[in-house]
């Protein structure tokens, strides 16, 4: 390792891809320095998914004491919900995550310093009032939510505000058709609140096998949701009791307590000093990397979502692997993006990987679909109207499986497995020579016998 810097390798941001790099080319014997400005986990772990994962496990029970009566069970009285106690116990679950994070570090003999760090140059970095050098820097900023430039904005919210929020709010609308405002919009509406979802385009979770956004669109509106496509908000205006006005796409409004945005997110960048080095980012400031990972400058690389790439975490967790295994493990390999297995924890759930139909037939060759809707087996005496949904894409000629796809219950668990056997390039024909796990949802995705299409 080099001597005529303070450390081998400084990493600017302490979410998972940069602390899984810092660690693991700690372990390889680099002298590692991470910076983090706010609390370390990043996103995921502070104010993304694993605390909107509790969230969402609290927005179920509403439907589980329901469903309890079925089942025999007599609760002693109306159940009630409380807002606060949620959102404290969620606090206190973070703050032990991020005391984690601080054992993880310094057991990996890993410096942090909890200071914003900017670039002097490609090899120096100012960090709170110091001056720090590298032989090598890694960019694992991340990103932020954004927010529409229309009047009255000041008075919404993004998933970021939403975690902190001191009331439930008893009627709010969430704007966006992607993850975060699918999840948020079956968060709010579980915990009791009158939820409203507006998207612009035509249908929610552009990008998703058709199917599967027709399918959630239609068990989403069952659950109360109020969702209108097509449609947007083009001003806010702050009414004298507190309430809000929103003025809608064709002239419409509608009155609400609050107001949250998940219409996208943008890379960390600004002010980070990347012009100045020489650093390369596109339009929206996304840092411009090679397959290596590396940036424009030869000893800046980049990894998560900072390079607006996929924005996932696990994503972000491989890159950081492969690039310390790479340049400080002597054991090269590149991220591979395909077949990647991913959730949406909306209510009910989506696990996805691989082709969607659309992708599929946009390839050209000729391909099969299979196709199962079902009740989920513990509402058949429960008698809630939801329906399950699994998809096989297969190509018709190497009876391979392009991609397959859930709608229901446990779904995220149920991709996971999944996830492998398509990675793996797994056939229809080795699917059906599984046997399956009975009583089970996940045993449809190996008993589809016969094609709806091709």
């Amino acid at each position: 390792m080099s001597t005529s810097y303070d450390f081998d390798l400084f990493v600017i941001g302490a979410g998972s891809g940069g602390v899984r790099a810092a660690r693991v080319a700690s372990g390889y014997g680099a002298k590692v320095a991470i910076a983090e400005e706010s609390r370390v986990g990043g996103t995921c772990v502070i104010r993304g998914c694993v605390p909107k994962k509790l969230l969402v496990y609290g927005a179920h029970f509403a439907e589980d004491f329901e469903d309890a009566s079925a089942y025999g069970w007599t609760l002693p009285g109306e159940p009630t919900f409380s807002w606060k106690t949620l959102i404290a116990n969620k606090d206190a679950e973070i703050d032990r995550l991020n005391g984690i994070y601080h054992k993880l570090l310094a057991g990996s003999n890993v410096k942090l310093f909890e200071h914003r760090a900017t670039f002097k140059d490609a090899h120096t970095v100012i960090v709170g009032d110091e001056e720090v050098t590298a032989e090598r820097i890694l960019i694992a900023v991340g990103g932020h939510p954004t927010l529409p430039d229309i009047p009255g904005i000041e008075h919404a919210i993004s998933s970021n505000e939403a975690f902190h929020l001191e009331d439930l709010p008893k009627r709010i609308v969430v704007v966006g058709g992607g993850y975060i405002a699918v999840e948020f919009a079956g968060i709010f509406a579980g915990l009791g609140a009158e939820v409203t979802q507006l998207y612009r385009g035509t249908q929610i979770l552009r990008g998703f096998d058709g199917d599967i956004r027709d399918h959630l669109a239609a068990e989403i509106i069952k659950k109360g949701i109020d969702l209108r496509v097509e449609t947007n908000v083009t001003a806010i205006e702050k009414q004298g009791d507190g309430s809000l006005k929103l003025t809608l796409t064709g002239g419409g409004d509608m009155e609400v307590d609050a107001i949250m945005f998940a219409t996208g997110r943008a890379p960390n960048t600004k002010g980070l000093g990347l012009e100045e080095v020489g650093i390369e980012t596109d339009d929206n400031g996304a840092v411009k990397i090679n397959k290596g990972l590396q940036t424009s400058v030869e000893n800046v690389y980049a990894v998560g979502d900072v390079t607006d790439h996929v924005q996932l975490t696990p994503v972000a967790i491989k890159e950081g692997m492969a690039f310390a295994d790479t340049v400080y493990g002597g054991k090269p390999w590149h991220m591979s993006y395909q077949a990647i297995p991913t959730a949406v924890f909306s209510q009910p759930p989506v696990g996805t990987v691989g082709l969607s139909e659309e992708e599929a037939r946009a390839k050209g060759g000729e391909i099969e679909i299979y196709k199962s809707t079902f009740k989920p087996m513990r509402h058949t005496l429960s008698g809630r109207d939801e329906k399950t949904l699994m998809k096989l894409i297969v190509d018709k000629t190497t009876d391979v499986v392009l991609g397959a796809h859930m709608v229901g219950p446990d779904a995220a668990e149920i991709i996971q497995g999944i996830g492998i056997a398509v990675r793996l390039g797994a056939t229809k024909a080795q699917f059906d020579q599984t046997v399956a796990v009975h009583p089970s949802a996940a045993e449809e995705f190996v008993t589809m016998r016969f094609p709806v299409g091709g």
